[in-house]
């Protein structure tokens, strides 16, 4: 099984770093399944329609939005469904 990696665009951290302390905890919870296995059922990805970028969820109400290069997700946006809607 290959590796992933992560990668962290300077936006996402003020994002990052307004969210509750329990969905940082959830998130960092996906970002081991990300990485692990990208096809966990808990991530439940989908691609962003009419964009290159992906979603994955963080719990029912947040999302985080990426692009895959390769075995490198980049992550680009955190924040809740809503928001995610209008990316």
């Amino acid at each position: 099984m290959s590796e992933y990696l992560i990668a962290v665009e300077p936006e996402f951290f003020p994002q990052y770093d307004s969210l509750p302390k329990e969905i940082k905890k959830k998130f960092k919870k996906q970002l081991t399944c990300l990485k692990g296995n990208p096809k966990h059922n808990s991530l439940q990805m989908h691609k962003l329609e009419g964009t290159d970028f992906w979603k994955f969820y963080v719990d029912k109400g947040y999302r985080c939005v990426f692009k895959q290069e390769g075995n490198v997700f980049k992550l680009y946006f955190i924040g809740t469904h809503k928001l995610i809607d209008n990316f």
